[in-house]
């Protein structure tokens, strides 16, 4: 019996040593990070509310479910509602990724040259490298709906905003997509928040497009 307590023990200990090497991992300072999965079912994320929901259930995982997190991502009017403006829904800055390095300073300086997102240090919330162009899978384009400077992108959108405001997964629908490792293809193809538009809203179109339905999320406290 004695030696049965002293195995269950270890075990315990054991199990609390790997999730604090998990928590170890991210650091409390984070603010910034790519979802490491999208929502599954290609960009219908039940709407920005549904997009905010996954952001902080993933920093919830590693620790940072005490902050307020928020998708970057833009909205068309609707329902009596005004449209809504990515830049305008992540906080003030600035932003630490999951090892605690500095992304931007603030709002401008996130959306300046000067940010230091990029493959290195757009990371997911465990801190890993996302795959970006030259991996396999090629996953590098995030779901925002946003021009460069933050606001609500409408060329070549249907009625309804990007891919129904986060509410469709139509194989006709559009949505703006950033590249989070700033190179590839498209019209702006160096852009981390406004490469090109999705070929539809699908999580088969996403993949197709070279994304998997993945988004950026930003702490606002």
């Amino acid at each position: 019996m004695h030696v049965k307590l002293i195995g269950t023990a270890t075990a315990i200990a054991m199990v609390i040593g790997s999730l604090a090497a998990l928590r170890a991992q991210t650091s409390p300072q984070i603010s910034f990070f790519i979802t490491s999965v999208g929502g599954g079912d290609g960009a219908n994320l039940g709407g920005l509310a549904g997009a905010d929901r996954h952001c902080q259930t993933l920093a919830a995982a590693v620790g940072a479910g005490s902050k307020t997190w928020r998708a970057y991502m833009s909205a068309a009017a609707a329902n009596g509602q005004p449209a809504v403006n990515a830049k305008d829904r992540i906080g003030r800055g600035p932003w630490f990724n999951a090892k605690g390095e500095k992304v931007a300073e603030n709002v401008a300086d996130l959306h300046s040259e000067n940010n230091k997102l990029g493959k290195q240090g757009s990371l997911n919330e465990k801190g890993g490298i996302v795959n970006g162009r030259g991996d396999t899978p090629n996953t590098h384009d995030m779901l925002t709906g946003s021009n460069a400077d933050g606001t609500l992108a409408t060329g070549g959108l249907p009625n309804g905003g990007p891919c129904g405001n986060w509410s469709s997964n139509a194989a006709d629908g559009v949505a703006r997509l950033g590249h989070f490792d700033k190179q590839g293809g498209g019209d702006s193809p160096n852009s981390w928040n406004s490469a090109h538009n999705s070929r539809g809203c699908s999580q088969p179109n996403l993949v197709a497009t070279g994304g998997a339905g993945l988004y950026y999320c930003f702490a606002t406290n």
